[in-house]
């Protein structure tokens, strides 16, 4: 018997779907300046720097850059998280 598969991706089917396909490569494009508050909205299309699909909607503070990724501070709880993401997976609160 063959085991389940267990990616990043797993059991996504609804939660990581977009009603219309979008075109272009400008939300890739995309500068956040340090201190500006941005939504966590992956985009499906992209793989590559997707945040956890647990933080999906949250808002968060832009805290510093790394290569073509962003550092996001969230509150989880009472708890202060920094996420990840790179900019098509981000928009401008």
């Amino acid at each position: 018997m063959v085991g389940r598969s267990k990616g990043f991706r797993s059991r996504t089917r609804k939660k990581l779907s977009r009603e219309l396909r979008r075109k272009g490569i400008t939300r890739f494009l995309r500068k956040f300046e340090r201190g500006e508050k941005v939504v966590i909205d992956p985009d499906p299309s992209s793989h590559k720097g997707m945040p956890f699909p647990r933080y999906k909607g949250r808002i968060g503070v832009v805290v510093g850059k790394r290569g073509k990724a962003y550092l996001i501070e969230i509150t989880n709880g009472k708890k202060k998280k920094v996420i990840i993401s790179r900019p098509e997976h981000l928009k401008k609160l």
